[in-house]
């Protein structure tokens, strides 16, 4: 736990070294996009396999179509996610992860299950733990 501490301070330095500029800095740069509201859940659906639009849609009911929309656009520009397009009337489009994104699942992965079983302790320090009555 301590070498991670330390590399991860490391690290940090020499993001600060770079003026931590979006730009130039790897990490602020791909977090800015992986992490916002839907892009990890997004990716965790395209896991299991490629999907169409509305099952995705359905996947995750309180995203805005334009919002998954655009968020599938940016994942497509990243290099994490491919749409396919087939000729059909109307298009019929399936999403699926690249190697790419699908390098992404074992760190994505790490990052759920430690937030699964922290959830607990965040919210118990955020002051939202209500006692069973």
């Amino acid at each position: 736990m301590k070498d991670a501490h330390a590399a991860l301070g490391a690290k940090f330095e020499g993001w600060m070294a770079l003026g931590l500029d979006e730009a130039r800095c790897p990490v602020r740069s791909l977090l800015d996009q992986i992490g916002d509201r839907w892009s990890m859940l997004l990716l965790s659906a395209l896991a299991g396999g490629p999907k169409r639009f509305s099952v995705l849609a359905r996947a995750v009911p309180d995203i805005s179509k334009r919002m998954l929309t655009q968020t599938l656009r940016t994942l497509e520009q990243d290099g994490f996610v491919h749409r396919d397009v087939q000729p059909t009337v109307p298009p019929s489009v399936t999403y699926s992860l690249t190697p790419l994104g699908q390098s992404f699942a074992a760190p994505l992965l790490g990052l759920v299950e430690w937030a699964e079983a922290n959830f607990p302790a965040v919210l118990e320090a955020r002051g939202r733990v209500r006692t069973a009555a």
